[in-house]
């Protein structure tokens, strides 16, 4: 279990130069949070992860969409349904130690592989390898009516946070809750387009390496040692081994792994079309649209990765929402570094 302090207040120890990246994922000043009963921040300790197992043990495969997803599945099949996502460079282990915990307490947990991760493929190679964001939560809406799962709680990290944040923003019938690390996240092509402060900008130095064809080429050739820097410089005080890092890294291996990885940043370049069936839907998510389920956000004390501040994204949340600092030395894979942490946010979430 975590440690809550009562004051409910925002954590601004984080270093300032981390929150000017609030201006990639908002289109406008969100200023004070709206709602009296939205608690502005929590701190709370994590505890050392517990060993980590070798694996989920065997996977699942399911035709949903596009594509024919790879997912773990853990607890009891009629239990409450929690959907876990995971982002890049990560995999479904990000949630390795979570789902047991969450298990444990009889719900029923679907840890899936993206597109372009692990075992999930595409049903016909004519489908666009597209990387946009709105093609990820389409990609969970067909997986959620595949498994026959109306409405589950939802928790993210990354690019799992920002497709979770898509779901809950535009089908909030589907989303009983969510958790999101790093809170808002939902992005806009053409906010995308304006420059930062040079320090802000040089924490995105990947997403213009990849924009090149060198980056392309170098993503492709380097693809292990590439996601290893990224885990470091994000995570700087996790100190993950070998057999942790291999293991995600398997999931790389994917066919379309590095289509997926340069439409999806290329894409919030404004560098890459989207498919016209999305536009509709970009259209809303340019709009910055608010977030009305019970909601908590969460942010570790050494998240190296550019991230908004916890106070830029408060107003977006409209129903009850609260928002946890992990404090120990935790960084940008919070559910995979603080397990017990985040898992224990699910709960509070989903029965809240």
């Amino acid at each position: 279990m975590t440690r809550t302090n009562a004051s409910e207040t925002i954590n601004h120890r984080r270093r300032s130069l981390l929150g000017v990246a609030a201006l990639t994922f908002a289109a406008f000043d969100l200023g004070e949070n709206m709602q009296a009963m939205a608690a502005s921040g929590a701190t709370s300790t994590a505890k050392a992860p517990p060993a980590s197992p070798k694996s989920f043990g065997p996977l699942r495969q399911i035709d949903a969409g596009l594509l024919n997803v790879g997912y773990a599945e853990l607890g009891p099949a009629d239990g409450e349904p929690v959907i876990l996502l995971h982002g890049w460079p990560y995999d479904i282990h990000t949630y390795v130690d979570v789902a047991p915990l969450l298990a444990a307490k009889g719900y029923r947990v679907i840890v899936p592989y993206q597109r372009g991760y692990g075992t999930t493929r595409f049903l016909s190679d004519k489908t666009e390898r597209n990387g946009q964001q709105s093609a990820f939560a389409f990609d969970l809406i067909a997986l959620m009516d595949a498994l026959k799962i109306e409405r589950a709680a939802i928790g993210g990290c990354d690019w799992g946070a920002r497709t979770a944040n898509i779901v809950a923003a535009l089908w909030p019938e589907r989303c009983k809750a969510m958790v999101s690390v790093s809170g808002y996240l939902i992005g806009n092509q053409q906010l995308g387009k304006l420059p930062l402060p040079p320090k802000a900008e040089l924490q995105w130095w990947y997403q213009y390496y990849f924009a090149t064809d060198r980056g392309r080429a170098g993503y492709q050739k380097n693809t292990r040692e590439f996601a290893r820097l990224i885990w470091q410089t994000a995570s700087p005080k996790w100190h993950f081994d070998d057999a942790t890092f291999d293991r995600s890294a398997t999931a790389f291996d994917n066919p379309d792994h590095v289509d997926i990885v340069m439409h999806n940043y290329r894409w919030r370049l404004g560098l890459a079309k989207g498919e016209p069936r999305y536009d509709e839907f970009e259209q809303r998510l340019a709009q910055a649209p608010l977030i009305d389920v019970p909601t908590i956000t969460l942010e570790g004390d050494a998240n190296g990765a550019p991230h908004p501040e916890a106070n830029a994204y408060a107003k977006m949340f409209w129903n009850k929402y609260s928002h946890r600092v992990i404090e120990g030395g935790i960084g940008h894979n919070l559910p995979q570094e603080a397990p017990e942490a985040f898992a224990q946010a699910v709960v509070d979430v989903a029965s809240g």
